[in-house]
């Protein structure tokens, strides 16, 4: 009889354990990088290069697909941006200026900002289920008085039979900020406003 108890409390330790690993957060760190070349355009000008998060909260979604569920997937500004800025100031480099994160009056600033970061759950199917993920990003580029803003948005939608674990995930939303931060930077219209 003791045996049976002790048996039963174990299955029921376990499985909990179990769903509590299914229900457990995802506090991702990325560090998305560019593959695409920038175009040339400057040729040394100083250039005030800024990332930013303009998100409304740090969480982008949930693993299970519920608002209500406690299997939340975050991506902190403060690790997050460090990075952008890297990428933005990489960029910049390319396009043949010499980016700095001082401002200066008349001096040419380029704003890079992740507007919004998603994970959702798709349509679910028998055995298969779908997460759709989408980054859009903003880059304004001033100079002088002229202003151009440019949007881009990336979406990618992943089908899988197994719940994404914390390394897909990091993957999947690095390859998906990657492809945004290629979209900005390869748009020619930022590099002639900054050489104007």
């Amino acid at each position: 009889m003791r045996r049976r108890s002790f048996l039963r409390l174990s299955a029921v330790l376990l499985a909990g354990l179990w769903l509590a690993g299914c229900a457990s957060p995802h506090h991702l760190q990325l560090s998305p990088k560019r593959s695409v070349a920038a175009p040339q355009t400057g040729s040394g000008q100083q250039i005030t290069v800024v990332a930013v998060d303009g998100r409304d909260s740090e969480v982008i979604g949930t693993r299970s697909g519920s608002a209500m569920s406690t299997s939340t997937i975050t991506v902190s500004a403060h690790e997050l941006v460090p990075r952008l800025q890297a990428e933005a100031e990489r960029a910049v480099r390319e396009m043949g200026f010499n980016p700095t994160t001082e401002s200066a009056q008349g001096r040419p600033s380029l704003t890079l900002t992740l507007d919004h970061l998603g994970y959702e759950r798709g349509q679910s199917r028998p055995v298969i289920d779908e997460a759709r993920l989408e980054a859009v990003f903003i880059a304004e580029a001033v100079n002088g008085g002229n202003t151009y803003t440019g949007t881009y948005t990336s979406r990618r939608t992943q089908s899988f039979a197994v719940r994404p674990d914390r390394d897909t995930n990091t993957r999947m939303l690095n390859d998906l900020l990657s492809d945004g931060l290629d979209r900005a930077f390869r748009d020619p219209e930022l590099g002639r406003l900054l050489t104007r």
